[in-house]
């Protein structure tokens, strides 16, 4: 049994779920089907869960709703009419959007209950539409399905009881319809995962009926060494690890968020990343291990921008015990979470992302450290970015370090940080934002071509 999951894009339109049906019925294995909110049609358009957004916002500020609402209204009319399906499915989208509207709710519940319409309604189509092409389909609600999460809203964590109700699925008949990004309480509320929570779902639904495939349909055709926007036509990966996609999701790839696939890799379960537009291309396929050759010690190069380093130097800091502790204390006593903190003997830098530090925390960070800590230099410098080589070959390959600097060196590039020992399949680099792509550049030169 293998678990789908289709994207945004994929259920973009009639057009796109006509194709989700021929996947489907190529493969009888394909048994649990996990959907996102319809995507964009065109760079141009607008996600229905941007709109759905839009439509909360503006309820709950008393403003005019209508141009939102008649927006998400033609988008699933459209869809249906296409499709030539029933126009009943349409009044239940359309009854359960003026229901959540005006529940008695907190803003943060009823957000979640107007985000995840697109998802539950993506999977009501599909299903419909697999049903009018004579394929035995059911759509199934997260709760019914046992996805049960925290009481978090907007960032909810699948709870362990979820996996042993999650697996009574494997009974059912037909094929599953379940939507993505969002899960029920204990005590019954609707909560959403953070966004992209699509994905999650479909590694929790994998991991929990054990799956021998988890499958991820998307509109590309495969993970590639480098992002396509910076390096034309770059090589495609045909396999990874678990911890080489962990790595290179972290630092910018944006296939997936960086846990997004936890519960399926817990369970060594592969996952098939594949073009809902090109299904027969082999795709990249994530596996919990794979044998390496020679040149295989790199498997790809992410970055991503928006983060500041916190510079701390005091004269014999390494003599003071406790002293990392007490830096580290202040920044959560600020609710900021660190991404690196590499060190000297007299000095430290915490790499943080600019998105979790304010104004306001900044300078009572800066304060504290300097009066509490007496640190002699305190500074932050801003406008940085990240650039991560990543391969399960490095540890065990020589010159690898030497031939990335001395592609930042060809590059003209000035590398503020450097950070290999924490990892032994990545290497982080710290360069000004402006010179990211230069960068990237240069170094799928020298490990790629």
């Amino acid at each position: 049994m293998n678990v789908a999951k289709f994207g945004g894009s994929s259920v973009a339109n009639a057009t796109q779920i006509r194709k989700i049906a021929d996947i489907i019925k190529s493969d009888e294995n394909r048994k649990f089907i996990v959907v996102s909110a319809p995507g964009k049609r065109d760079k141009e358009d607008t996600k229905v869960t941007d709109l759905l957004i839009n439509l909360e916002e503006a309820y709950r500020n008393e403003q005019d709703y209508e141009q939102p609402l008649s927006a998400i209204q033609e988008r699933f009319r459209e869809i249906v009419k296409e499709l030539e399906l029933d126009d009943s499915i349409l009044d239940e989208i359309f009854n359960k959007i003026e229901s959540v509207l005006h529940d008695e709710l907190s803003d943060e519940m009823k957000l979640d209950a107007i985000k995840a319409i697109g998802e539950d309604s993506s999977a009501k189509l599909v299903s419909a539409f697999l049903n009018k092409q004579g394929i035995l389909a059911s759509y199934i609600n997260p709760k019914e399905a046992g996805i049960i999460v925290s009481d978090e809203p907007g960032n909810a964590q699948i709870l362990p009881e979820s996996f042993e109700k999650i697996y009574e699925l494997r009974k059912k008949d037909g094929v599953l319809l379940i939507p993505g990004f969002f899960g029920y309480t204990k005590t019954g509320e609707l909560a959403t995962f953070s966004r992209g929570g699509s994905d999650i779902t479909g590694a929790i639904i994998a991991a929990g009926v054990k799956a021998e495939l988890y499958e991820n349909f998307t509109d590309v055709d495969s993970v590639y060494t480098v992002n396509p926007t910076i390096v034309d036509q770059p090589k495609e990966i045909t396999s990874l690890t678990f911890t080489e996609m962990r790595e290179l999701s972290y630092a910018g790839f944006s296939v997936f968020h960086d846990e997004a696939l936890i519960p399926a890799f817990r369970e060594n379960i592969p996952v098939c990343i594949k073009n809902t537009n090109n299904p027969s291309a082999k795709g990249t396929l994530i596996v919990p291990e794979r044998e390496l050759a020679r040149e295989d010690c790199v498997s790809g190069i992410a970055s991503d921008t928006g983060f500041c380093s916190l510079y701390v130097s005091k004269f014999l800091m390494n003599r003071e015990i406790g002293f990392g502790r007490k830096l580290l204390q202040i920044l959560e006593d600020e609710g900021v979470s660190f991404e690196h903190a590499p060190s000297g003997i007299d000095d430290m830098s915490v790499i943080i992302r600019e998105r979790n530090l304010t104004d306001e925390k900044e300078k009572n960070i800066i304060y504290r450290i300097k009066n509490e800590l007496h640190a002699d230099t305190v500074t932050m410098l801003r406008d940085l970015a990240v650039i991560m080589v990543v391969g399960e070959g490095l540890e065990n390959t020589i010159g690898v370090a030497q031939k990335a600097t001395n592609a930042f060196a060809e590059a003209d590039v000035n590398i503020l940080m450097i950070n290999q020992g924490s990892s032994e399949v990545s290497m982080m680099f710290g360069v000004k934002s402006e010179d990211m792509e230069r960068s990237i550049q240069s170094l799928y030169k020298a490990f790629f071509d």
